[in-house]
């Protein structure tokens, strides 16, 4: 349902809503937007139903505005195609193609003027022919599917009048706030782009995978932030969709406000590191890191359980111990070689904290934990089953995939360093998952990472 007047809208969620659907689009019973609907190579669009007045004039400016999304890519036995929110003339869609052009923009007229279309892109795979950078990024379209500006997937978006600077900005959707820093910033006129009136939607086309691709909720705010969607009344997606964004494209007339209350910040955070956490969001999370809530101990330290209070986000608290030989160095190796990383068989990491001198790492939650208590079970007393033959092969399997990611298929090449069975962690339906980096290396493509010393940590049973 949305909610506002002709300068804002919200949906949190789709059931019942007033838009307009084109070509495969639907909305499931619960209230998901899916754009492609598992066809192969159809186009499929939603649109807000009427235009919205972004000039005053036809030789006006453009207004400032604000756009916010929450998506979600789910793939099948591929990478999947990715999808696009654009602002355009029109609702005619017929003469674009489908899949690496996202039903929004063709071959023929790639970059023409008098195609009017603003848009940014998600897309989950390299397109030499589109200049693409990697099988991960978000872009910003001017008039065609090749970009102004390409960047791994993080999160967030803006663009102010005065500057013409477009920042773009994304994160997961259990972190409410916006990150500080945006992942893509270019400079272009958007009054050069969109005209007096123009829609606002959604395309996406599926490959061959027939993969999902669907928006959870979405709003909009002219001259004004966009009205904040209610995760809590988001519809819930398919048990097997775990990857799921929150996204705000924001363009302001003024320009952006001194940061009063902005944190300090060493300049490896700054420059590379992911969402950080407050102290006090961890201590509740992991109750006062109860030791009912500890999972293991390392000699980086130990790991507890916690819930986020807010999203009820299950996650995993690597405490850095003061004796760590870990240290900073390996706390900040783990932060900025997995922060950028996002693979099926590589453990998410959601952020950071420190606090007066404690490290902490935050990651999703394996229900099913470490590789080793399968294969040693040092605890008698809680015996974890004998894995069968199947389960041993698509753990192997994942392992290969991940060590893949990392070696040859990111933007630089990840040196693990310690890959073994208490670094390998299982989700709930026993995919195997690379963890703890804090040993990583990266290197460029095509350089020799030759190491002379023998690395790698000691296994500590938990107590």
């Amino acid at each position: 349902m949305a909610a506002g007047g002709e300068d804002e809208f919200v949906f949190s969620g789709f059931k019942g809503a007033n838009i307009t659907l084109d070509g495969v689009a639907t909305v499931t019973p619960n209230g998901l937007l899916d754009l492609t609907n598992a066809h192969e190579r159809l186009k499929g669009h939603v649109f807000y139903p009427s235009p919205l007045r972004f000039r005053e004039s036809p030789n006006g400016a453009v207004k400032s505005f604000s756009v916010s999304f929450v998506l979600a890519i789910y793939p099948n036995y591929r990478p999947s195609q990715g999808m696009a929110f654009f602002i355009a003339k029109s609702t005619d869609f017929s003469s674009a193609l489908p899949v690496q052009y996202f039903s929004v923009f063709n071959a023929v007229n790639q970059g023409n003027s008098s195609n009017h279309i603003f848009a940014v892109e998600f897309d989950t795979v390299v397109n030499m022919d589109l200049r693409d950078i990697d099988a991960n990024h978000v872009g910003i379209n001017i008039n065609g599917a090749i970009t102004t500006g390409k960047r791994n997937i993080a999160r967030g978006n803006d663009y102010q009048r005065e500057s013409t600077r477009i920042n773009v900005t994304m994160s997961p959707v259990s972190i409410a706030a916006k990150p500080a820093r945006p992942l893509i910033s270019a400079i272009y006129d958007l009054s050069t782009v969109i005209t007096e009136e123009a829609y606002l939607g959604f395309g996406a086309a599926a490959g061959k995978d027939g993969s999902r691709h669907y928006i959870l909720g979405w709003s909009f705010g002219m001259n004004k932030p966009a009205p904040a969607i209610d995760i809590r009344k988001l519809p819930r997606l398919p048990r097997t969709t775990a990857f799921v964004l929150a996204v705000g494209i924001a363009i302001f007339q003024l320009v952006r406000r001194h940061r009063r209350y902005a944190e300090l910040k060493e300049d490896w955070e700054v420059e590379l590191g992911p969402h950080r956490f407050p102290y006090k969001d961890l201590y509740n999370a992991t109750q006062g890191f109860n030791k009912k809530n500890l999972l293991g101990v390392g000699g980086f330290g130990r790991v507890y359980k916690g819930v986020l209070p807010r999203s009820k986000l299950e996650i995993a608290v690597k405490r850095v111990s003061h004796e760590s030989k870990q240290g900073m160095m390996e706390f900040i190796a783990e932060v900025v070689s997995i922060g950028c990383l996002q693979h099926r068989n590589v453990v998410h990491l959601l952020g950071y904290c420190q606090r007066r001198g404690q490290l902490f790492l935050v990651y999703d939650y394996m229900p099913n934990g470490s590789l080793d208590k399968y294969l040693y079970h040092e605890d008698k007393n809680k015996q974890e089953p004998t894995l069968n033959w199947g389960q041993r092969l698509q753990i192997i399997r994942g392992i290969a995939s991940g060590l893949l990611y990392l070696h040859e298929e990111w933007e630089k090449s990840v040196i693990h360093r310690d890959v073994k069975a208490s670094n390998v962690l299982l989700d709930g339906e026993m995919n195997a998952r690379l963890g703890d980096f804090g040993l990583a290396r990266l290197y460029g493509h095509g350089n020799d990472p030759q190491s002379t010393h023998v690395v790698g940590t000691n296994r500590i049973p938990s107590s």
